[in-house]
């Protein structure tokens, strides 16, 4: 049987899949399996994304970063679920995240 893509997943089935993740994400940790845990991390920021709608999030507004709060991203512009910009500490470097990473500076 093949898998659905989260992009053609229904909000209850994204939200089934992140339970599951998330519970597999608590084992792998605690077993200290860190590249399982960070696999499964991202699994749950790609399904979280879908959850959300993309038009919320619009180029030129900075935005703060959930794993990494002290840095802040500037977005240029949007691809789907992406955002793709760059951190305002490194212009230079241009980097996509899932949107679901992203909060909306105060």
């Amino acid at each position: 049987m093949q898998e659905k893509r989260y992009s053609q997943m229904k909000e209850y089935e994204l939200k089934q899949e992140i339970a599951v993740l998330t519970e597999k994400a608590r084992k792998a940790e605690q077993l200290g399996i860190v590249n399982e845990f960070a696999v499964l991390e991202r699994k749950i920021a790609m399904a979280k994304a879908y959850l959300l709608d993309p038009t919320t999030f619009h180029p030129g507004e900075v935005y703060e970063i959930v794993e990494d709060p002290e840095s802040l991203f500037k977005i240029d512009y949007m691809n789907g679920i992406f955002a793709w910009g760059s951190r305002v500490d490194s212009p230079d470097h241009e980097e996509a995240l899932p949107i679901s990473l992203l909060i909306k500076k105060s």
